[in-house]
């Protein structure tokens, strides 16, 4: 494998590590958080406008348990992207087209979401598909 192709697939990989990590593991331990203290939903539904969709800000607990299993195949995927491995394109791939299906659904959050995921989707089909093995762009003919 070249040296922009596996520079494509780390940096891939790197960003949807950050978004697993910093965008929805966060978020999860934040939900651990709120539960151990006693804090009830209605609390920080009122208070805090997350989602643009109503029932989504009135699951906003729900939505936040969602995050961990999100946060844990995201970066499940990402470290096996960045250790060359087949499986984790194949898991990366799919949660990035997750998210950016999803992400109208969850705006404001979900712009960077896809932004995050856009990118990083690119990355990998551009290192999977961009070129073949002399270097030559690959054509659909």
């Amino acid at each position: 494998m070249d040296q922009t192709r596996r520079r494509q697939y780390r940096w891939a990989g790197a960003l949807l590590l950050a978004q697993g990590i910093l965008m929805e593991g966060l978020v999860f331990v934040g939900l651990l958080v709120l539960l151990a203290i006693g804090v009830p939903q209605e609390l920080i539904s009122e208070r805090a406008d997350v989602f643009a969709l109503p029932y989504l800000q009135e699951n906003l607990y729900l939505m936040m348990g969602m995050s961990g299993v999100f946060a844990a195949l995201r970066v499940l995927g990402a470290i096996g992207l960045m250790r060359n491995r087949l499986w984790g394109l194949g898991l990366s791939l799919i949660n990035c087209l997750v998210t950016l299906t999803l992400m109208i659904f969850l705006l404001p959050a979900g712009i960077a979401d896809g932004v995050l995921s856009g990118t990083a989707l690119v990355l990998m089909l551009f290192a999977r598909l961009g070129r073949n093995s002399e270097g030559q762009p690959r054509t659909l003919t």
